[in-house]
């Protein structure tokens, strides 16, 4: 399949005269999910109630939009589902990981991880009061530290300031040999790039739907556990969903088969079926192209953003193959700097303390969108355009 990107740019809604560079961050809206989300509230909660569990197929969404998501991180069928919130598809992983190696006391990450996956393994070890602890490395030197002390590595593939992307199969590799377990967070990845945790020998790995799969605010996340621990692996979370038999209402909790025991409460149905209307959009698409056009996209920008704006510093590494598909600058006014660009219609966003992230989704973005980007760009900063009160006022998000 050759990847028509005129056709995947037709199918988002994209407001006019703004360039969309976050969908890093969220991603725009699929046309089709309105009309899908219609369909569900009037068609399915109106029309056919409480019923809609069973005849809408409701209850097996979790698993059916897993297996969707499985075909873009290369899981096999039956072993990603979707549901709940990252942090909390974090947590799962995590702690069945850590009872899978109990011999171990040792998480080793890195300072770019996400600062919520961080924040979950803080909350899991006060939990388990068992003396484990969190290390936490520079990325680049996350290798020499994977010795027989760490029970599990926990990474993010893509670092979410700069782009800056870990080796999942050499570092995956490594662990596997010192005895340690492995958990990939894909927020910046499915969708993105290539990936394909089954090659790269993954144990576990989780992922948001809302950045490059386009999902919509609050949509739910996924995880995946390899084959090999699917029935050993225990979710602590043990939600109502996950037992092996939930209408029985049995007093005791039973662990589903498989991936099943990795849901927890009720699905966000409404939720669920726009991301199933994004989904869509994948299976017009190869990811292979899909990253060659992000690289190529990339490294225009790059190119244009420093030959226009000097004092623009790149953030993400420069060779092309060590970068997700964002791009990010930094800069002492950046929060300041990209307000400024947004009032123009050129939308990114700012991660503290100085980095201006642009994220480059080929879906809907194309060459004359990066140079109107780097166009506007140029003339924030010669004309020194966020040097205004009204740039610097903080808002809730940034």
């Amino acid at each position: 399949m050759t990847t028509d990107f005129a056709a995947t740019r037709a199918a988002f809604h994209l407001p006019e005269g703004i360039t969309y560079l976050d969908g890093n961050s969220l991603g725009p809206l699929p046309r089709a999910a309105a009309e899908r989300i219609e369909r569900c509230v009037h068609k399915e909660w109106g029309e056919m109630l409480i019923t809609a569990w069973n005849r809408a197929g409701w209850m097996e969404m979790p698993l059916r939009l897993g297996d969707r998501i499985g075909r873009l991180i290369g899981a096999p069928e039956g072993t990603t589902v979707v549901g709940d919130t990252l942090s909390i598809k974090v947590y799962q992983a995590l702690a069945a990981a850590l009872a899978l190696n109990p011999s171990r006391r040792v998480i080793l990450s890195d300072t770019g991880n996400f600062p919520s996956d961080l924040y979950m393994a803080e909350g899991l070890i006060a939990t388990l009061g068992q003396g484990h602890r969190l290390k936490l490395v520079e990325p680049e030197e996350v290798a020499g530290h994977l010795t027989e002390e760490v029970a599990v590595l926990m990474l993010t593939e893509v670092d979410y300031r700069t782009g800056r992307r870990h080796d999942m199969w050499a570092l995956t590799a490594r662990a596997h040999e010192v005895g340690a377990l492995t958990i990939w967070d894909l927020a910046h990845s499915a969708g993105a790039l290539e990936v394909d945790v089954t090659a790269a020998g993954a144990d576990f790995a989780v992922g948001c739907t809302y950045k490059f799969l386009n999902g919509g605010p609050g949509a739910p996340a996924f995880i995946h556990v390899a084959p090999r621990h699917a029935e050993a692996a225990l979710p602590a979370l043990s939600g109502w969903l996950g037992h092996d038999a939930p209408f029985a209402f049995e007093p005791a909790y039973r662990p589903a088969g498989g991936i099943a025991r990795m849901r927890v409460g009720t699905p966000p149905v409404i939720q669920m079926a726009a991301l199933d209307a994004a989904l869509d959009i994948f299976d017009m698409v190869d990811m292979a192209d899909v990253r060659a056009r992000s690289l190529a996209l990339s490294e225009l920008f790059i190119a244009e953003v420093e030959r226009r704006c000097p004092e623009l510093v790149l953030a993400s590494p420069r060779a092309p193959e060590e970068r997700g598909s964002q791009v990010s600058f930094r800069h002492p006014e950046g929060y300041a700097v990209m307000q400024a660009l947004i009032a123009r219609g050129v939308i990114g966003d700012f991660r503290a303390p100085d980095i201006i992230r642009f994220g480059i989704t080929p879906l809907y973005i194309g060459e004359e969108d990066i140079l109107r980007a780097a166009a506007v760009l140029e003339e924030v900063m010669r004309n020194r355009l966020w040097d205004d009160p009204a740039c610097r006022r903080r808002a809730a998000v940034t």
